[in-house]
C-alpha cells in the first residue's frame, strides 16, 4: 500500500498563509519526486509545484504562485510541504499531493504520478 495523506488546509483571509503537509506511508518518499496539484470549482486540475527526489532542492512552480508558494521536503519525516503565503481568493481549490518514481520533476504530466493523496480544501475568503 502506497499512501499519501494531505493535511493543513482550511479557511484563511486574503494575504494570509497556510502550510500544507503530505505524509507518506507504505514507501520511502526520499526516492520520489513530489508535486502539488489543485482543482478549483469549474476548472481543470492544474500543477502548482513540484520538487525533485532526495535532497536536490530542485523545484518548479506555476507562474501564478511563484514568489508566494514554497515547496519543501523532510525525507527523515517522510513528508513534503507546501508553504502558501500571500494567499489570494483565486488560490481556493482542493489541493492534492502526488508522488512520481522519476528523480526529476520537470513537468506536471499527471501520468507520471502514480500515488495521490485524497486532497485537502483551501479556501481564501474575507
Amino acid at each position: 500500500q502506497l499512501q499519501l495523506v494531505e493535511s493543513g488546509g482550511g479557511l484563511v483571509q486574503p494575504g494570509g498563509s497556510l502550510r500544507l503537509s503530505c505524509a507518506a506511508s507504505g514507501f520511502t518518499l526520499d526516492g520520489y519526486s513530489i508535486a502539488w496539484f489543485r482543482q478549483a470549482p469549474g476548472k481543470e486540475r492544474e500543477g502548482v509545484s513540484c520538487i525533485s527526489a532526495r535532497s536536490s532542492g530542485i523545484a518548479n512552480y506555476a507562474d501564478s504562485v511563484k514568489g508566494r508558494f514554497t515547496i519543501s521536503r523532510d525525507n527523515a519525516k517522510n513528508t513534503a510541504y507546501l508553504q502558501m503565503n500571500s494567499l489570494k481568493p483565486e488560490d481556493t481549490a482542493v489541493y492534492y499531493c502526488a508522488a512520481s518514481p522519476r528523480f526529476f520533476c520537470g513537468s506536471f504530466y499527471e501520468p507520471d504520478f502514480g500515488s495521490w493523496g485524497q486532497g485537502t480544501q483551501v479556501t481564501v475568503s474575507s
